[in-house]
């Protein structure tokens, strides 16, 4: 038993190494985050701001890697926090000096701002809102007199006012552009694709499926900040953005090749093409993208390729003569056009299911009281030190009880981490600081490995964030060097008290499984695939299928935070084998649609139909699953249309694919019972 846990650990050690490799931009958007943090802690040393380790907290929260985002996020929170401030203002009015009343309304306040959070469209900010009323109505309640608590307000504004002045003037002055990002992640797509080419293995096949899922979202959010921000004419823009379905398609072809060997290339022609790709790549890299590619198939004397192999060669051909060219129906007919479209039929402020699905509620009631809990104890106690809990509560807590452990899991380790180098910093380094800018230097070096690893995965970005907090919160604990070890002590309590309470609410009341809407958004990709089944246009079909992949990144995402849960709760094994094995199909379905599906209407239409009886299958877990009741056409019973246009390339891996996909869907249905899918 001592071996398998041996290699169980060193599994998760060398998979924390590559989370923690650099990448482009990594330290660049590190490096900038130490310097902003360091600047702060100059500011609000020289005017001696209240709570100043808070202050420069936030800095990680009003910065992204690019110059756009960043300046953006500065001056909407800015302003959202002005407003927030006004509300607090008019209401401590009426429950500053009633402790009832004020307790009460942080509550109602939490409950109403945490409800938005998860209902409607508030969802970014709505958490942290609700944080700042709350907590800035309990500073109030400790001091006496409105001259007082006015001024007490205005240093409150001050938490975000002073970060974000000094983030938008770093940003403007070192911050790379939106576009410089794009043609970076053009660049390593590109290089990703030559690499499956010439030598794949395990890590660049993990890496070549992670830039894969991440489809073109991101590309076409940087891109517009291009064009907001005028960083580049609007025909380069375009260009990019032809650039990025063009470099999907690429990513699509290739995942091909590598699942299906008779779709794969012969060793010379590999070689060549990913000796084209890494050469289009360096231009990107130079700041430039390539146009007028010249690609050569097949050379005299090379045999046939097989169908398959064919088929990919044409349209590879076909992508890279279109790769960054400027269509002119590409305003119509663009990736922008279905996000239009979906946003005007959506509408208002709420979401669909926002006063029909209890979870909502639930959601904010658990939260709220895991803070008000916290916020009482620390009264009561009266140990205003640990005050770090009340505000934990909102940072960590999430929709479902998995998020909610992930992120748990990473703010302890990383709150242990920070405590640790804070407590080092106090005990080794404060005692020989004797100026300011020593101090900055110790800030700088701390916010810079906290943001290497903040600006890294969503696995462990949490864990940088709360390295910073409670490194910060040890080191920076007054208007000069501090050498108290009990304030950091304390602090840090407060931040382990809170995560261990919204653990135990969490995972006791109402918890919420992330099984429950991994069938959803399975049910929601098929319908996707089924779409793009029927669509001809290039420029919709690579919008298609770039939410196609991330709508499988996220289910692939959430089974992997199945894992998180407790027993009691998690969905069965058999349950998440099954679903997993569903989203493997689902991925080598994928390639072969995308590629030759559209071609032949009659057999589009018939998949089409497979593709929406599965996912109304999903939709409707109650209902019986034999393949009578759900329509499903099994491996033997192909219409006879399907047979007599066997000949496309790609006909027997799609129908192959498919069947095994019914089969993983519709066969195992007796696991659905530990998630209370029970057949009637």
């Amino acid at each position: 038993m001592v071996s398998p846990a041996f290699e169980f650990r060193e599994g998760r050690l060398v998979e924390l190494l590559r989370l923690l490799r650099p990448f482009p931009g990594r330290l660049n958007f590190a490096a900038r985050l130490a310097l902003i943090s360091a600047l702060t802690t100059l500011v609000v040393e020289i005017y001696q701001t209240p709570e100043p380790a808070l202050t420069v907290y936030v800095v990680f929260f009003l910065n992204k890697p690019d110059r756009g985002t960043s300046i953006i996020v500065n001056a909407a929170l800015l302003i959202v926090f002005s407003l927030t401030l006004t509300s607090v203002l008019l209401l401590a009015i009426f429950v500053v000096d009633q402790p009832v009343w004020r307790v009460a309304s942080i509550a109602a306040i939490s409950f109403g701002l945490l409800f938005l959070a998860s209902a409607s469209k508030l969802r970014p900010i709505g958490g942290t809102v609700a944080l700042i009323i709350g907590y800035a109505l309990d500073l109030l309640g400790s001091v006496h007199g409105g001259e007082i608590a006015t001024r007490a307000l205005l240093y409150a504004w001050l938490f975000v006012g002073i970060p974000a002045a000094v983030s938008i003037c770093v940003n403007l002055l070192l911050a790379p552009p939106p576009r410089l990002f794009a043609e970076q992640a053009l660049a390593r797509r590109l290089r990703l694709a030559a690499a499956m080419l010439h030598s794949p293995n395990e890590d660049i096949r993990r890496e070549f499926t992670e830039g894969l899922r991440e489809g073109n979202g991101e590309l076409e959010k940087w891109l517009k900040f291009a064009l907001v921000e005028k960083s580049a004419a609007p025909e380069h823009i375009e260009a990019l953005r032809q650039a990025a379905k063009s470099s999907f398609e690429l990513l699509a072809l290739t995942d091909v090749m590598d699942r299906d060997p008779d779709a794969a290339f012969p060793a010379p022609l590999r070689e060549r093409l990913s000796s084209t790709l890494g050469a289009m790549a360096q231009i990107f890299e130079n700041g430039a993208y390539p146009v007028d590619i010249s690609f050569e198939g097949l050379c005299d004397g090379e045999p046939l390729l097989p169908p398959r192999a064919a088929e990919v060669l044409v349209r590879v051909t076909q992508t890279l003569s279109l790769f960054a060219s400027i269509d002119s129906n590409a305003q119509t007919s663009g990736s922008t056009t279905p996000h239009r479209e979906s946003t005007k039929k959506a509408g208002g402020l709420f979401l669909p299911d926002a006063f029909t699905n209890s979870e909502h509620a639930h959601y904010a009631l658990k939260t709220t009281a895991a803070a008000m809990f916290c916020y009482i104890l620390y009264l009561l106690l009266d140990w205003p030190a640990i005050h770090t809990c009340f505000i934990t509560c909102y940072i960590v807590s999430l929709g479902t009880t998995g998020e909610t452990v992930e992120k748990l899991t990473l703010r302890i380790l990383g709150c242990l981490a920070g405590a640790a180098a804070g407590i080092a910093a106090i005990v080794y380094l404060i005692p020989s600081v004797t100026s300011i800018g020593a101090l900055l230097v110790i800030v700088f070096l701390g916010a810079l490995a906290s943001a290497w690893i903040a600006a890294g995965s969503p696995r462990i970005s949490y864990a940088g964030f709360q390295i910073a907090f409670a490194f910060f919160l040890s080191v920076i604990q007054g208007s000069g060097p501090s050498f108290d070890m009990t304030i950091a002590r304390d602090r840090v309590i407060g931040i382990l008290l809170g995560n261990v309470v919204v653990f135990v609410i969490f995972t006791n009341v109402w918890p919420v499984s992330v099984g429950k809407r991994v069938d959803l958004a399975m049910a929601m990709l098929l319908r996707r695939l089924s779409d793009l089944l029927m669509e001809a246009s290039r420029p919709m079909r690579c919008s298609k299928g770039s939410e196609a992949q991330e709508l499988l990144a996220g289910i692939e995402r959430d089974l992997d935070l199945a894992q998180y849960e407790p027993p009691s709760i998690r969905p069965a094994q058999s349950w998440l084998r099954i679903r997993r094995r569903a989203a493997d199909e689902v991925g080598s379905l994928f390639g072969p649609l995308f590629l030759t599906g559209y071609k032949d209407p009659p057999l589009a239409e018939e998949l089409k139909n497979r593709l929406s009886r599965l996912a109304h299958s999903l939709d409707n877990p109650m209902e019986p699953s034999t393949s009578a009741h759900q329509g499903i056409i099994g491996p033997n019973e192909v219409p006879k249309a399907n047979l007599e246009l066997a000949h496309l390339p790609f006909h027997d891996a799609i129908v192959g694919h498919l069947d095994n996909l019914e089969d993983a869907l519709g066969l195992k249905c007796e696991s659905n019972q530990k998630m209370g899918y029970s057949p009637t």
